[in-house]
């Protein structure tokens, strides 16, 4: 990965905060807000060093890729350490490993014979940027496959091993030059590697049918994920678990989990508390999803932990060098966080009484014996900020906002609404309205999220205050098929049962014309990947609801979709969360692109791995055949999420000027 390299150290405060936060580019036709909205976060991750006395966080780059950057605390001293070029290569997350050695985990989108792949490394890095190593390992020569997945760290602390982390990793299949011998240990297996010597130690043999690993945070394997292939190499839809006694041994059998039309069934693990000699995981608690645990002594007990009669409970919170259990959260019309460590729960509480009313906090990182903790906080109508908070001084710093550029920009309240479906089912959603707007009369777009199985929440938004800052009111609505709300909610998923969440979407956008917020004839909807998908497919079902239709990285083929999956060994999974029958040809908006009237404008980034390109050109074809009007910006390098400043504040700007025209505004 040549274009990733260390840097030499620079001290000057003035150059961390260019590195941390550039200066915006205006592109030629790009309004300024679009610009201020389109900007990365100007953290990508930060953690803190085991005393305290640093941080390292990724940031973005001027004209695209990231730095990884070492800051003294006390002196503000700034060490750059690593730096990606953009486009194709991504710094996705550093943490250090001891007070010298961080390590990040690089990535590049690379294209083969089989499409387009994900290459990962794990590098350790110097925190004075002169030393450079590569943890994940040396490709053989003799491999039959060179491996994609270059590691992931399942512990950074490994007790009286210093600066040694537990990694997993793949081993290639061998074949020994000149003999039809092959070696027998290759698939998923685990390494304790010493970060500044870069020995290795196996301490898992690698299994070809292994998925994941959970270790202990003490350093100790605990559980082992498998998912059995078919003769022609796809992964089944059942996941097996087994786990292993705190003093060693073999792997006992644990739960199973079957996938199913995007659903799970069965206990899966998320983490191990070796205080307890247990494992957290989530399971069904009636309807909806509950957290339980599971004792490891063989005996296999079970309590539920934490669970609710009206949402999910989706989430574990940890903290610190061990990954501590310390909570969970789920949400309901905004995330709660429920604490199992009671002082810390009254901690969190107190922080979030200081940085004002409404903030939801978080801890990001902590400290070793969890003396100082990284915090961070944010809202609705607020980006967020990191603080540092010292339990000895008892003292709360701020640190950095995440997007200083919006700081005197005004913002729109994001809030809970619920709307009527055609049968009578109450949709949730999320009403954002212009900053200072009576809420009546306006220009209005309908957002629906991805996924499908994912949900929006309150919170900050970049895409939806930029659109109410130009004015619009933005109903994000939570359709049937979004998750979060249970199994019966989830069931009615985006595909299969298309009707019904594109019924919802569409519902969305008539309650706005009958509450009179959206005003006459000046309703679009903009979706980005499922969402695009749902934009698309609400003008084939109501050619007439919506004057305007942006789709950003939009399925637009089921069979296409299901087809693309066939050289994945996850091929099984998306055939039958698809499914087969009329509702294929029916919820393809690729093949009735007869029925839209509304100007169609689309944005896909070349390297998506998600939503293959190759569905945008297709509509596009489609449209341009039927003779509809359709715009299409595709953007080099990018992938799903186009994460680029450049080509969001592009995608804003041209998304604005393409619904104000086609509304008459």
């Amino acid at each position: 990965m040549h274009a990733l390299k260390s840097q030499p150290s620079q001290t000057a405060l003035g150059l961390v905060l260019a590195v941390c936060f550039p200066q915006l580019v205006m592109a030629q036709g790009v309004d300024d807000l679009a610009a201020k909205f389109g900007a990365r976060e100007s953290v990508q991750s930060i953690s803190i060093s085991p005393d305290g006395s640093q941080l390292v966080l990724v940031a973005p780059r001027l004209k695209g890729g990231e730095n990884a950057v070492v800051i003294n605390l006390a002196t503000s001293a700034m060490v750059p350490i690593l730096s990606s070029e953009g486009g194709k290569e991504q710094i996705s997350q550093c943490r250090f490993v001891t007070e010298k050695w961080v390590v990040c985990g690089v990535a590049k989108i690379a294209s083969d014979g089989h499409g387009i792949r994900r290459l990962s490394r794990l590098m350790a890095i110097s925190n004075d940027g002169k030393e450079i190593k590569s943890l994940s390992a040396k490709d053989a020569s003799n491999a039959i496959v060179a491996p994609y997945f270059g590691g992931a760290i399942l512990d950074y602390n490994v007790p009286g091993q210093p600066g040694t982390v537990l990694l997993s990793r793949w081993y290639p299949r061998q074949t020994q030059t000149g003999t039809i011998m092959s070696s027998s240990a290759y698939g998923l297996g685990v390494e304790r590697v010493d970060v500044e010597s870069g020995d290795r130690k196996r301490v898992e043999l690698p299994k070809v049918n292994a998925t994941s690993y959970i270790s202990d945070g003490q350093g100790r394997v605990r559980i082992m994920e498998t998912q059995p292939r078919s003769e022609d190499g796809y992964a089944n839809q059942q996941i097996n678990y087994s786990y292993r006694r705190a003093e060693g041994g073999d792997w006992n059998p644990l739960s199973k989990l079957v996938l199913s039309s995007g659903l799970s069934s069965g206990f899966e693990p998320v983490a191990v508390d070796s205080q307890t000699n247990t494992v957290y995981g989530f399971a069904e608690n009636g309807n909806f999803t509950g957290l339980f645990k599971k004792t490891l002594d063989g005996s296999a007990a079970t309590t539920l932990v934490l669970g609710r009669t009206d949402v999910d409970v989706d989430s574990l919170i940890r903290i610190g060098r061990d990954q501590r259990v310390v909570g969970a959260s789920y949400a309901t019309e905004k995330r709660t966080v429920e604490y199992f460590d009671t002082e810390l729960g009254k901690l969190t509480a107190s922080l979030g009484k200081a940085l004002g009313e409404g903030k939801q906090l978080s801890i990001v990182d902590a400290t070793a014996g969890e003396t100082k903790l990284l915090i961070f906080a944010g809202d609705d109508t607020n980006p967020g900020k990191f603080y540092l908070f010292d339990k000895a001084a008892k003292t709360l710093g701020e640190l950095l906002e995440v997007r200083p550029e919006l700081s005197k920009v005004p913002m729109g309240a994001m809030k809970p609404v619920q709307f009527p479906a055609a049968d009578g089912t109450k949709i949730p959603g999320y009403l954002t309205l212009p900053p200072g707007s009576s809420g009546k009369n306006l220009p209005a777009i309908v957002m629906p999220h991805g996924g499908p199985g994912a949900r929006d929440e309150w919170g900050f938004d970049w895409l939806v205050q930029y659109f109410a800052s130009q004015g619009y009111a933005v109903l994000q609505p939570n359709f049937r098929g979004s998750s979060g709300y249970g199994v019966a909610w989830f069931r009615n998923n985006g595909f299969k049962s298309w009707e019904t969440a594109i019924g919802d979407v569409n519902d969305a956008g008539r309650w706005l014309a009958s509450e009179g917020i959206a005003a006459p004839g000046k309703l679009a909807i903009f979706g980005w990947s499922y969402g695009g998908y749902a934009a698309l497919q609400s003008a084939v079902v109501d050619p007439d609801l919506y004057k305007a239709i942006v789709a950003v990285a939009p399925v637009t083929d089921l069979d296409a979709l299901r087809e693309e999956s066939r050289g994945m060994s996850y091929f099984y999974v998306v055939d039958e969360f698809i499914g087969s029958g009329p509702h294929v040809e029916s919820g393809s908006p690729a093949r009735h692109a007869n029925r839209f009237k509304a100007p169609v404008l689309m944005f896909h980034g070349d390297r998506d791995m998600n939503v293959s390109v190759s569905a945008s050109r297709l509509m596009k074809g489609r449209l341009e055949a039927a003779g509809k009007r359709v715009d299409y910006v595709e953007f080099p390098d990018l992938a799903h999420a186009l994460d680029d400043a450049a080509a969001r504040a592009r995608l804003l700007s041209e998304s604005n000027q393409f619904i104000r025209k086609a509304l008459g505004l």
